[in-house]
Formats: C-alpha cells, structure tokens, sequence
C-alpha cells in the first residue's frame, strides 16, 4: 500500500516546504530539522538563498550553528525552483501580509505562494497557512484556487490555518513551546494538521474553522494595539495633568487582580501590532461594521511619533534651543530592545520629523548599523557612542530600551535626555537632566 501522510509523519519521512524563510518560516523549519525532517525552503530572494545554503541566518532567534547543521545534513535547502513542491507532503506559508498605503490588506504575496501550489499540488498534501490575514482568507481565496486542480479538500489533499506567533527576542518563548492554534477546513484536515505539528511543537489548541483561526491571531494583537493606544493616551493626559505616567502605571501594577501593565512609548512597531488590527478592521467593513476600538487605537498610536517630536521641541525651546540645528542623538532605532528587527520602527519616523525641521540627528543602535529613511537612499549609520558625543549633544533622545546600554553613564555624560522607555529609572543623581515620555 501507498506509504499516507499520517505515515510520513509518523516516520518523519514527510518533506515540508516553507514559503518564506523570514522571521516566521526559519525557525519554523529549523525546529522540523532537529525533528530529522527535510525542508525546502521556498524563497525568491538570491541573497536569502545563498546565505541559508552557507549555513548562515539572518534571523536574531536562529544561529548560524543551528541552520549549518541542518544544511550539513541535507536536511535544510534554500531554493526559488518551486517544482521541488513535487517532493513535499506538506507546504506552510509564511509569507509577508503588509498592509497597502490605504490600509488594505495586501495578499499578493500569498497568491503567488498558492498559485506556485497549484501547479504542483498532489494527493496527500497537507497545505497550511500561518501569515496573518484576515478571516475567510483561507477558504474563500485559497481553497478555490487549490480544488481548480480537481483534487477535493478533505478527501485527496488537507488545508488549515495556523497562525504563528513569533516574538523576536523573546528568550522564554520559540516557536517550539508556544502552543499553536489549528483550525482545519474538515474534520481530517485538522487531523492532519493536527499531527504535523505534534512532531515539533508542544501544544497544540484546536479551534473549530480556519476562520476560528485567523480570528484568534487578530484578537491577540488587536488586544495588544488596542491596550498600548490606551496607555498612550494616559501617557498624553499625565503630560497635561503634570503626573508621571511611569509612576501611575507601576501603582496600577501593585493590584494582583484585574490590571494588566502596558507601556507607553514612541509608536508601535513590528510586522505584527501595527498592521494585523487593520486586517480585522478592513473585513468589518466590508460587513459594514465600523470597529471604533481598533481605529481609535490605531489613531493613538500613530500619532506618539508626532507627540514625542512635539514633546522634543517643547524640551528645547524650555532650555533656549531651537529645533532647527540642534544636536541630537538617538538612542536606540530597533522597534523593541534587544533586536534587529526595524519593520515598522516608530523611531525611523521620529528622526525623519526631527531632520525634516532641521535638527542634527545621529544615532547609535548596536543591532541596527545602518538605517534607511526613505528607500534608495545611502542611509544613516550608526555612530560609536562617547562621552564626547554624548557631551556634544544639545539632547539625547531614548527611543528603544536596549539592555546592552549604560544609562547611569549615559546621564552622566549628556547634558538633556528624553526618554520615551522609562529606560532611565534606575538612574540615581541625574534627575534633573532627564525628562520622561
């Protein structure tokens, strides 16, 4: 009898194919690789290609180590030739889901993925996607565009949605023992989804539908968007009310029950937070529902770019500076500490506004060395930072809370500092240079 899918993976003879070998799709497939499964990793960047066949990662969460074993041992390819889709049994998108400049969800990346399926799509195959999108994608865009095959859903090949659940940085949770959410389109499809990812990760929750599925993953970063915007806003009145915000939030985080602590800081970034409450809010529309939660959120935290510049301003002209010339450095560009990951950074926007009114801007971000304003253009680079500098500088301007950096050595060498992270709270001596978001 013909070896199924459930006997492949049984036996870890399953091939899997990944789309997109970013942030999502590596440690996805690395994670499969120490299982002893092979994975194809589908790419269209030569560079991304040629870095992963060299045994190298770009990824802050996977090493190089990690991705030249798998490589060695034949269990890891880079490739854009997609008829190696012949040879796998199960195919996870992990492609990017960006938002287009009106805010509209952009899918193209996943329908070139599914088109690519398409040609190559076989009996026994497991298709999964895991980008974020939103609810109905999975089976009003890509189920239709798989049975134009012939093959029937549940019965020759298996479709779920699984959203991942990246946090890049997060030293406690990977993608191994964060529990993953399945919702199959029949009952066999979430089986079989079911037992994929049982052989690499620890729990698996299952949800009723595909569309259970992508609902979750925007509920959970709705409710992130929809809480920072919150505390933003606090963030704001406390400037007009002459409270420290820091000071009421770590109050409010002394009750054991029914408070949960957001921050407040300069923006939100990443591919996640920014983005995914507007996928949820686009498909409400189009039901004509308009989420007033989200978008209102959504306003808030757009706007803390504009308000920390607002804030910048204010803090010069009360120590005789105008914006126009002022030296300033920023601390920090990553859209969180400990990363490389610039998606979305809010601070790209915060030096833009500064530069735009003439300011002197300059930064040090050990994980960023060069920054891009704007695409095509040669960019910034970092720049060392010395007490020197820091003396030079008529303001220096925390934007990201990196552990690595020296902020009582830092207070004591510049002359005014902003901070939009509380990352100078433990700062003794210093207080009077330093004013707070």
């Amino acid at each position: 009898m013909k070896e199924t899918l459930a006997d492949k993976l049984n036996n870890h003879t399953a091939v899997i194919g990944v789309f997109g070998l970013g942030y999502v799709g590596l440690p996805l497939a690395i994670e499969y690789c120490q299982q002893g499964f092979r994975c194809i990793g589908f790419e269209i960047s030569p560079k991304k290609i040629n870095m992963v066949n060299s045994g190298k990662s770009d990824i802050g969460d996977v090493s190089n180590a990690q991705v030249k074993s798998a490589v060695s041992k034949k269990l890891l390819k880079a490739t854009a030739d997609f008829s190696l889709l012949k040879q796998c049994d199960v195919a996870t998108i992990c492609v990017p889901t960006p938002l287009s400049k009106t805010k509209d969800p952009d899918v193209s990346f996943i329908l070139r993925a599914v088109e690519e399926l398409r040609r190559y799509l076989h009996k026994e195959m497991l298709v999964i996607l895991e980008s974020t999108t939103y609810p109905g994608t999975t089976e009003e865009l890509i189920l239709p565009i798989l049975e134009t095959t012939g093959l029937k859903v549940g019965k020759d090949f298996y479709l779920a949605f699984s959203p991942e659940r990246v946090d890049p940085g997060n030293a406690t949770y990977g993608t191994k023992n964060t529990p993953r959410v399945v919702g199959g389109h029949t009952p066999k499809c979430q089986k079989m989804a079911k037992l994929f990812y049982e052989k690499a990760i620890n729990h698996v929750h299952l949800v009723s539908s595909t569309q259970a599925a992508e609902m979750v993953k925007l509920l959970e970063n709705t409710f992130r968007s929809v809480n920072i915007g919150l505390v933003n806003e606090v963030a704001l009145m406390c400037d007009r009310l002459k409270i420290d915000a820091w000071e009421i939030i770590d109050a409010a985080s002394t009750k054991p029950f029914g408070f949960m602590p957001f921050y407040p800081g300069p923006g939100l970034g990443g591919h996640c937070i920014p983005i995914d409450p507007h996928y949820l809010s686009w498909k409400l529309k189009s039901l004509n529902y308009y989420s007033r939660f989200i978008e209102l959120a959504g306003d808030i935290n757009s706007h803390m770019p504009e308000y920390v510049f607002e804030r910048v301003t204010r803090l010069l002209n009360k120590h005789q500076k105008p914006i126009k010339g002022a030296r300033i450095v920023v601390l920090g560009v990553a859209y969180k500490r400990d990363i490389a990951d610039l998606r979305e950074s809010p601070a790209i926007d915060c030096i833009r506004l500064l530069q735009k009114q003439g300011a002197k801007v300059q930064y040090n971000d050990p994980y960023a060395p060069v920054i891009k304003m704007e695409e095509g253009e040669k960019g910034m680079h970092s720049v060392t930072l010395t007490p020197t500098l820091l003396k030079s500088a008529d303001l220096v301007v925390v934007l990201t809370d990196h552990t690595c950096y020296d902020y009582q050595w830092i207070a004591k060498n510049a002359r005014l500092i902003f901070d939009t992270r509380n990352a100078t709270k433990q700062v003794r001596g210093h207080s009077k240079k330093i004013e707070k978001l």
